[in-house]
């Protein structure tokens, strides 16, 4: 049931952090694995880990605010192995600062790689999936699709909006067999977090006193929720989205 051995799948931002962690559980479920980002020497790096691993992969140079770009993408990975089967919308990115303190310019960067690069990735894979006659679309919410922080005004209201999106896809895409849900990390240890602990005097102390599970989260921690998600086993699960924080947002 969670087998996924001949499924092709692409994760955007695939060669590092979360990202990297969802292309390794997939890999390891059997899947093909694209890893889809701008750095293509670390993309490739990345791929050649995953393949002296034992999985599948190919590197695929993209960019995720590039309708042409994210075009030749789907392309890329369709001319390899012949079909699309599973989306992971990844690639993302925050600027920490207070609202008041953002420029125009900010806001869109965000907003764009996060928010609607998740729709485009979307509708290019759309073809290809109802061509196939089912198809898996995971994208990465967060924690701060649910709360609010001073200092994440536009990372916050992408993610708020991925959530919003996934339900939207969901409704449209079931009638063509493929579903689409949400994954929202909570506080998991990146390149990406190590950069926010340096910025935001007291949080590592604030996310350990508040997570149940009394630790941050690893990448490879969201690897079992892509993979059933991505299987079989969640073919009557779409518009979710679901928290995996160890417990960070059940305190309310």
């Amino acid at each position: 049931m969670f087998d996924l051995t001949g499924r092709i799948a692409i994760v955007t931002g695939g060669n590092g952090g979360i990202g990297f962690g969802l292309a390794r559980g997939l890999a390891r479920a059997g899947a093909s694995v694209a890893i889809a980002a701008r750095n293509e020497e670390k993309s490739a790096a990345a791929a050649s880990e995953i393949a002296e691993a034992g999985g599948t992969a190919l590197a695929v140079a993209a960019d995720v605010t590039s309708e042409d770009s994210i075009a030749a993408m789907v392309q890329a990975v369709v001319r390899r192995f012949g079909r699309l089967d599973i989306l992971v919308n990844n690639a993302g990115t925050n600027i920490r600062k207070l609202p008041q303190d953002y420029s125009t310019v900010e806001w869109h960067r965000v907003i764009d790689t996060n928010l609607t690069s998740t729709f485009l990735c979307s509708t290019a894979a759309f073809p290809e999936m109802r061509t196939a006659g089912a198809g898996k679309v995971i994208n990465i919410g967060s924690m701060m699709s649910i709360f609010g922080a001073p200092w994440t005004p536009a990372y916050a209201a992408s993610k708020g909006g991925v959530v919003q999106l996934t339900r939207s896809l969901a409704t449209a895409w079931a009638p063509d067999n493929i579903q689409v849900n949400c994954i929202l990390p909570g506080w998991i240890d990146t390149e990406l977090t190590e950069a926010a602990r340096r910025d935001v005097p007291g949080l590592n102390e604030k996310v350990l006193a508040r997570t149940p599970a009394a630790r941050w989260g690893r990448p490879e921690d969201l690897m079992g929720i892509a993979v059933f998600l991505a299987s079989a086993a969640s073919d009557f699960v779409t518009g979710t989205a679901i928290p995996v924080d160890g417990g960070y947002s059940v305190l309310g």
